[in-house]
């Protein structure tokens, strides 16, 4: 599942994936950029996130095709892209003490102390902290990073185990990822990844996600079949979805 995360970048400034390939086009006055990724797919799909423009089409569709479908669009490209271009990254984390930042929806506040490079949690207080002990002031991010994602797993086990069964299939196996595009994935053969910053999130938009990529293991597309299997699994799928972009533009980077 693509996200935009919150850094910016300039389109087209990414390297190109095996299977793509850049192109442009005249757009009414402006020439447009755009990357161009063929699949197994039945239709042609347009993204356009922090990278630019990015074209999805079946193997089989012409070039020809792709830039018509692009000139039908041809406004609603420009908009975007414009809105992209506008948009500021979020000031980067500046971890010291009393700092807050969201885990599950809610505030977490992190206290520093002098450690061994642990962690201590305090959950049930009315106003939630995670202490980090530090050899180190260096050792911030990492440390807290680390505690994240343990958090990260146990509640992304518990909620593929809650969701596996709804589907009929077994949980299947979960790894933690830290891409920069992509907010989850489902392969057949290694499972479901999903990216640990998801655990900023309020649990509502965690469970679009989980349910999305478990969908993906009835359809490994995003087909109308795709999108029933998924409405029957979270029927409202559509809300946490637009929740979880614009959420995705205020995610804490350090």
């Amino acid at each position: 599942m693509p996200w935009p995360p919150p850094e910016a970048a300039t389109p087209g400034a990414h390297s190109l994936a095996a299977g793509e390939t850049a192109g442009s086009i005249e757009l009414g006055e402006r020439t447009v950029s755009y990357v161009l990724r063929r699949a197994s797919r039945r239709t042609i799909g347009l993204t356009i996130d922090h990278r630019g423009l990015r074209v999805g089409a079946p193997r089989r569709a012409s070039l020809r095709e792709v830039e018509t479908m692009l000139q039908q669009h041809g406004q609603w490209i420009g908009e975007k892209l414009d809105e992209w271009s506008t948009r500021r990254p979020p000031e980067a984390l500046h971890i010291r003490d009393g700092v807050q930042l969201p885990m599950l929806g809610k505030p977490l506040t992190i206290r520093l102390a002098i450690g061994a490079n642990r962690c201590v949690w305090n959950l049930q207080a009315s106003e939630p902290t995670l202490t980090l002990c530090l050899r180190a002031p260096t050792e911030a991010a990492r440390v807290l990073e680390k505690a994240l994602r343990e958090q990260a797993r146990e509640h992304f086990a518990e909620r593929l185990a809650h969701y596996a069964p709804l589907l009929g299939v077994t949980p299947p196996r979960l790894s933690l990822s830290s891409a920069k595009t992509r907010w989850g994935s489902c392969s057949l053969r290694s499972g479901i990844h999903l990216n640990w910053r998801l655990v900023h999130f309020p649990p509502a938009v965690i469970d679009y996600v989980v349910a999305h990529e478990l969908a993906h293991l009835r359809e490994m597309n995003h087909s109308a079949r795709f999108w029933e299997i998924l409405a029957g699994l979270y029927p409202d799928y559509r809300a946490a979805r637009q929740e979880l972009k614009r959420l995705a533009v205020t995610c804490p980077r350090w």
